[in-house]
């Protein structure tokens, strides 16, 4: 049995962009490496191709300090991508489908155990993912802490919905909340129910530059907005942040207001920065001394 603090799982991917550029992320992947840079070594489980891309995800983790035992490598399908293009000026994205992360296999997670388990809702397309994510829910985490992503057209409402009631936290944007659980005008009320219907430990709603709302136990609930950011450099990510110290909060057990509080800070900060993730320990370091985390 492979014991784990934290099991990542999900997409790794890179952004692709019409000059050449590409900029590796993945929700799951943005979330672990935030970990692994507050010395927690989560479990990054994925599944990338036998190519260049994936050569270079696995120096990029190397080089991290990230562990890749549970990197499985797809001799028949590519690494993910999203291949952007621009139409007028505008952005548009494709998410490529049939890539290595909607492969990945149960027989290379069956002895992960974990407290905590974090998964997203676009990695599960494929129902081969799908598979491997129940067998590690079968070894019991303590608690499963689920990243709502709804990305037209890889999502179903009934097939979301039936993993929200598999998991004990779940975050989700304002939007994402109305498009699932249309209850009231009021945002409060309608978060509130949504944790009564689905028997959830905890709900955070991320409210892009209004900050962030979480309602857990006991209709106990916490609104965070951020200060004023003059230094926005892009939004890239800024949740994956955010959901990483969540868990974080969750695992040392922080008090629901103190994490929301971090968890907000520290998106702030990564907003500042190109990309969804910063390759500078140093980066990390002032939120590690603060956090007292050494």
């Amino acid at each position: 049995m492979t014991n784990s603090a934290i099991a990542i799982f999900g997409e790794v991917l890179f952004d692709c962009f019409p000059g050449g550029e590409r900029v590796l992320g993945g929700a799951p992947f943005n979330v672990a490496w935030h970990l692994q840079a507050f010395g927690r070594s989560p479990l990054f489980i994925s599944r990338i191709g036998s190519d260049e891309e994936g050569d270079a995800i696995l120096q990029s983790m190397g080089q991290w300090g990230m562990a890749t035992g549970s990197l499985q490598r797809d001799e028949r399908h590519p690494t993910g991508r999203v291949t952007i293009t621009l139409e007028a000026g505008e952005p548009s994205y494709e998410i490529v489908a049939d890539v290595a992360y909607d492969f990945i296999d149960a027989a290379g997670v069956a002895d992960v155990q974990a407290t905590t388990l974090y998964h997203g809702s676009l990695g599960l397309r494929n129902p081969i993912a799908r598979e491997a994510l129940n067998r590690l829910k079968a070894n019991n985490p303590q608690r499963i802490f689920m990243d709502v992503n709804l990305r037209d057209p890889w999502w179903q409402r009934e097939s979301v919905l039936n993993w929200v009631t598999e998991a004990d936290w779940v975050k989700l944007n304002e939007h994402e909340l109305l498009q699932l659980h249309s209850e009231s005008d009021d945002l409060l009320t309608t978060a509130s129910s949504f944790r009564h219907q689905y028997k959830l430990e905890g709900l955070v709603v991320t409210l892009g530059e209004q900050g962030v709302l979480a309602v857990a136990a006991d209709d106990h609930s916490c609104e965070i907005k951020p200060e004023l950011n003059l230094n926005l450099v892009d939004t890239v990510g800024a949740g994956d942040a955010l959901t990483s110290v969540l868990i974080l909060g969750l695992e040392l057990d922080w008090p629901l207001q103190l994490t929301l509080e971090r968890a907000q800070s520290f998106a702030s900060a990564i907003v500042g920065r190109r990309g969804a993730v910063v390759d500078d320990p140093a980066f990390y370091q002032s939120y590690i001394d603060a956090w007292q985390l050494a």
